[in-house]
């Protein structure tokens, strides 16, 4: 007998029919003899369908606001969930966040978990129910609903788990486990039976959409045992743990991921500093850089490239272009950055060659490049990427 937390997405909860699927999921999981607690996300589109209804009313309205209706959809799935198991004649009590004392910062409409109380989840769990919790939210310290950013609900699961000592964290998704390339797009993609944390961790940071980053990095800190497996099907997943020098692959996963743009400052002084001053601005604004560039000085004057998130980029220019109105700034928001992942890449010479001459094969020019111990990751032509996964998943998955 053990405690399982288990966490369903938006798709396994769409309708009717997937909610009583789950259901049945949970109680097969219940009478193996487990405590259960369930987190569930919105349905469906519903998180979008809410935007453009709030878009509607007052496309500038404030972040507290927008959790406030953005947290309804959790809490949608979780009653309807609780209902559909009650049906089936078990016990079951659905809970907002705020209930079971999931408390957060005050960064609305990204806010980081910063502790959770057990004690309403275990009472439940000691009365037999099967505990339903909406995930995706939490409650800061001044009573406000807060949300936790997209793939919140997976990182709400994997805190509960941590909180409660779980023996186990599975999150449910539309597809049955991490594998080495996107199924849809590369067809000799493998399903992985194992992951180590920090190869997870850097899929789910380079666009891999299995996991939310924030998740993996809980996952690690607290020893949370997670496994990613499909809602769909009856069938083992991915575990997702520490792994072994023997289990290790040379290369796990090719990934990419489009909402990148490059940003260039052309003619910045050639002196110490510099760089310094540049990316302290972004930083102090919550602007990630990723893939950094710096030219040779040539004539006292340099030029620095890099690249951050879509979504930062306008806000990126603006700051630059006010403090720097004498430096030329280009934006370039067509390209993509591909990345391959791999704990083997540790012990083996050879790989960025390898990569790259996958790319040379494939007609693909590389614009930048970024390394770390177990990723390589380079910038191409937005539409490249796709033909850039498939050569370099040639190369090295077979």
């Amino acid at each position: 007998m053990g405690l399982i937390v288990q966490k369903f997405g938006g798709t396994s909860v769409a309708d009717a029919e997937r909610i009583f699927r789950v259901a049945k999921r949970i109680i097969k999981t219940y009478n193996q003899g487990n405590s259960v607690v369930a987190v569930v996300s919105a349905q469906g589109d519903t998180t979008d369908d809410l935007i453009e209804k709030a878009a509607e009313i007052n496309p500038s309205a404030s972040k507290r606001e927008m959790d406030m209706l953005l947290s309804t959809g959790e809490q949608i799935s979780a009653s309807l969930l609780a209902m559909a198991i009650a049906k089936l004649g078990y016990q079951a009590i659905s809970l907002n966040a705020w209930q079971v004392g999931i408390i957060s910062n005050s960064a609305h409409s990204n806010a980081r978990i910063k502790s959770i109380s057990d004690e309403r989840i275990l009472k439940e769990l000691d009365r037999g129910n099967i505990v339903i919790i909406t995930g995706f939210q939490g409650i800061n310290k001044y009573d406000d609903i807060t949300t936790l950013g997209r793939g919140g609900s997976d990182t709400s699961a994997v805190a509960i788990a941590a909180a409660l000592k779980a023996d186990l964290c599975q999150i449910f998704t539309d597809v049955d486990g991490v594998y080495t390339a996107d199924p849809r797009k590369v067809n000799n993609a493998k399903k992985l039976d194992v992951i180590s944390y920090d190869e997870m961790l850097e899929l789910a940071t380079l666009g891999a959409q299995v996991l939310q980053n924030r998740s993996v990095e809980l996952a690690k800190k607290y020893h949370v045992n997670l496994e990613v497996l499909s809602s769909f099907k009856e069938e083992a997943g991915t575990k997702v743990k520490e792994v072994g020098n023997m289990e290790k692959m040379l290369v796990t996963g090719v990934t990419k991921d489009d909402s990148v743009t490059r940003i260039s400052i052309v003619g910045l002084e050639d002196v110490p500093g510099v760089a310094f001053r540049l990316f302290a601005l972004l930083g102090q604004n919550k602007i990630n850089v990723d893939i950094i560039l710096q030219s040779i000085g040539r004539d006292n004057k340099k030029d620095i490239s890099f690249t951050v998130a879509s979504e930062n980029a306008k806000k990126a220019v603006e700051l630059l272009k006010e403090a720097y109105p004498n430096s030329d700034i280009s934006v370039s928001d067509n390209v993509s950055k591909v990345s391959i992942v791999g704990s083997g890449m540790q012990s083996h010479a050879g790989v960025a060659a390898r990569m790259f001459e996958a790319l040379y094969n494939a007609g693909i020019n590389i614009h930048m490049i970024s390394t770390s111990e177990i990723k390589i990751s380079v910038l191409i032509d937005r539409e490249n990427s796709d033909k850039a996964v498939k050569f370099i998943h040639d190369e090295f998955i077979k």
